[in-house]
């Protein structure tokens, strides 16, 4: 039976944490030298960048400007700690390399392009159901071309949660019982998913984003699963 399979974008079809985690290493690394290498560590420039990352996030979704805006807090975070005076220049520096990380090159997931040319060959409906603002998860979609396979059928929403995934399902009618979401997130794919009582697939990869990770403590009414792989997909949803 055909099925209506919700893909995520980042981290599921193409990559998205390598060049973050890049950038906040050169972030990082940054912030240390202008302390002089000798108050602060790196390891805890980043613990820091990545709870204020996740406090703005929580507050209004994914939005551009709180990448850079969380490095810009970190570093005021300790120039007020340790009394050093904060350097318009250095600030600018910062923005700018926050803002330089949506700039990066778009490449897919190995087996992407397999992944769902399969799935239509096997008669389902492909959506993708991505976090982010519009110009620049657009930019994602063109450059991989990835109308070919979800045509009208694409979602972009600043927040991804329980109430915006049960939202997009209502709105559009989705069959529940016959309808998979496909992502990396637990936090934005899974555990709304598994709420909404649909199907869900957990795409696991390598480095993780800590926002990403929370534990799941819902019962799944329908099938749940983890895969290393998206070639692993085809196959399972063949059988079910």
């Amino acid at each position: 039976m055909s099925q209506q399979i919700l893909f995520d974008l980042d981290d599921t079809l193409i990559y998205c944490n390598r060049y973050f985690f890049q950038t906040i290493e050169r972030f990082a690394q940054q912030v240390v030298s202008w302390f002089d290498n000798t108050i602060i560590t790196a390891d805890e420039v980043k613990a820091k960048q990545a709870t204020l990352d996740t406090l703005l996030i929580a507050e209004t979704g994914f939005k551009s400007v709180h990448f850079p805006q969380s490095f810009i807090d970190t570093y005021h975070y300790y120039c007020h700690l340790y009394g050093r005076a904060s350097s318009p220049v250095e600030i600018d520096t910062l923005w700018k390399l926050g803002l330089d990380v949506y700039g990066h090159e778009t490449e897919a997931y190995p087996h992407m392009e397999d992944t769902l040319k399969q799935l239509t060959q096997q008669g389902h409906q492909l959506h993708l159901y991505t976090g982010g603002e519009q110009k620049i998860q657009l930019r994602k979609i063109q450059d991989m071309s990835l109308d070919r396979y979800f045509h009208d059928r694409i979602y972009i929403r600043q927040k991804k949660n329980i109430a915006a995934l049960d939202e997009l399902l209502t709105a559009n009618s989705f069959d529940r019982e016959r309808t998979w979401m496909i992502g990396n997130s637990i936090r934005n794919d899974i555990v709304p998913a598994l709420s909404a009582g649909i199907h869900a697939i957990h795409v696991v990869v390598p480095d993780e984003w800590c926002y990403n990770i929370i534990d799941v403590n819902i019962e799944p009414k329908g099938q749940f699963l983890s895969v290393q792989s998206l070639q692993q997909i085809p196959p399972f949803i063949s059988r079910y």
